[in-house]
């Protein structure tokens, strides 16, 4: 695995570059989510398509759009922008949103962790503004870096007015987005351990004790379930983005547009079952595993480790052969000082025999700068030395 071909790259990278090849969908003729207006049936490491039922139609997501809420969310801590335990002012606009909601009051402190659990698990509204004004200054600005990442993800269906989901005209996207949302927010692993929990509480040990239900019921009545997000209003009906996770395989489930949430559920709990009884998935590479080392001339660091950007697995039928794998990556040459820890620099393509599987971006491992020119003197005079 770690024999690997380097190259060139000669074309620009997306963030979400993982390409589906094989689209299980096409070849069965399945029928699922029959009652709701668009679904879609994802491999979470993949990225493959397993089915998909109107899955590019522009649509209202309803809360569903806290998914990408919770995306900006948790890359503002992985940056160090926020904390876990940073203590966030409500304002007065954050605490008038109607529809689900902790009931922030104006002037309140709630640390981060608190309110991503009201966000996940209750789907509060008030909490998701109240994140949006503290990383981007206002609820507008938010919602323009909310479109930014839309945009970074190559989703072509989807367009935010808003970082809650309250109806807004002009406020859409797709369950094949949803998707692509969903796998993105689930590269930062420990969301799942807010929005996998069934119920806990805000304001514990106050006189203002907060009992949170997930809206998701099937993180309790489905085993493999933690995750992702419900949504409803009356012009959505009844969403859900469902993830789950069985023998090592992680699928994602996108409904939109069914009548009720008990039919919601139902044609998710189909498409679940569907997947972990017809496919199972094969480990190629964790999250930022190292794939190569490379040299950077002039870098004050002779060599730089080159990791994955997500975990990458091969989808296979069940019963089906693997075929040889072979993988190749390619780093671009002329890599412009500093390189920062987890900039994308290049790609990793892997190939089932024929079939290219995945292309998926690679990353620097660390940060590397330009070298000072004592640094590269005293580094040529020891490979002279060496030589000698």
């Amino acid at each position: 695995m770690k024999a690997l071909i380097s190259g060139l790259l000669s074309l620009c990278l997306l963030a979400s570059f993982s390409v589906p090849k094989a689209e299980a969908a096409e070849k069965e003729k399945v029928q699922l989510a029959e009652k709701s207006h668009s679904a879609i049936l994802m491999e979470q490491d993949s990225g493959s398509i397993l089915y998909e039922k109107n899955s590019h139609e522009k649509l209202p997501p309803a809360s569903m759009t806290k998914i990408m809420t919770l995306i900006l969310v948790m890359e503002a801590i992985d940056k160090g922008k926020i904390s876990w335990n940073d203590k966030i002012r409500v304002s007065d606009y954050a605490a008038s949103m109607g529809g689900s909601q902790i009931f922030l009051e104006p002037g309140e402190e709630m640390r981060v962790e608190d309110m991503v659990k009201g966000i996940a698990i209750g789907s509060a509204n008030d909490a998701s503004v109240a994140m949006a004004e503290h990383i981007a200054g206002s609820a507008d600005s938010f919602v323009g870096l909310m479109n930014d990442k839309a945009k970074k993800l190559g989703l072509k269906d989807t367009f935010f007015k808003n970082a809650t989901g309250l109806p807004a005209a002009g406020h859409y996207t797709s369950a094949h987005d949803m998707a692509i949302m969903g796998k993105e927010l689930l590269k930062h692993e420990e969301v799942t351990k807010f929005t996998g929990l069934y119920e806990d509480y805000l304001r514990e040990d106050t006189d203002k004790k907060f009992w949170l239900v997930n809206t998701n019921r099937l993180v309790k009545f489905y085993p493999g379930v933690d995750g992702l997000k419900t949504g409803f209003t009356n012009e959505a009906k009844y969403c859900l983005t469902a993830t789950a996770n069985k023998n090592g395989m992680r699928v994602i489930a996108v409904v939109m547009g069914a009548p009720t949430p008990k039919e919601r559920n139902a044609q998710v709990t189909s498409m679940l079952d569907y997947a972990f009884t017809q496919f199972s998935t094969k480990k190629l590479f964790d999250r930022h595993e190292i794939v190569k080392e490379v040299k950077v001339q002039k870098a004050d660091k002779p060599k730089l480790p080159v990791v994955t950007s997500e975990n990458i697995s091969l989808l296979l039928k069940k019963g089906e052969a693997v075929k040889k794998i072979k993988t190749e990556v390619t780093v671009d040459k002329d890599l412009k000082m500093p390189v920062k820890k987890g900039q994308q620099i290049g790609s990793l393509k892997i190939w089932n025999g024929k079939d290219l599987i995945t292309e998926s971006p690679v990353l620097a491992s660390e940060t590397i700068k330009k070298a000072s020119w004592w640094k590269l003197f005293k580094r040529t005079a020891g490979q002279m030395s060496k030589s000698l």
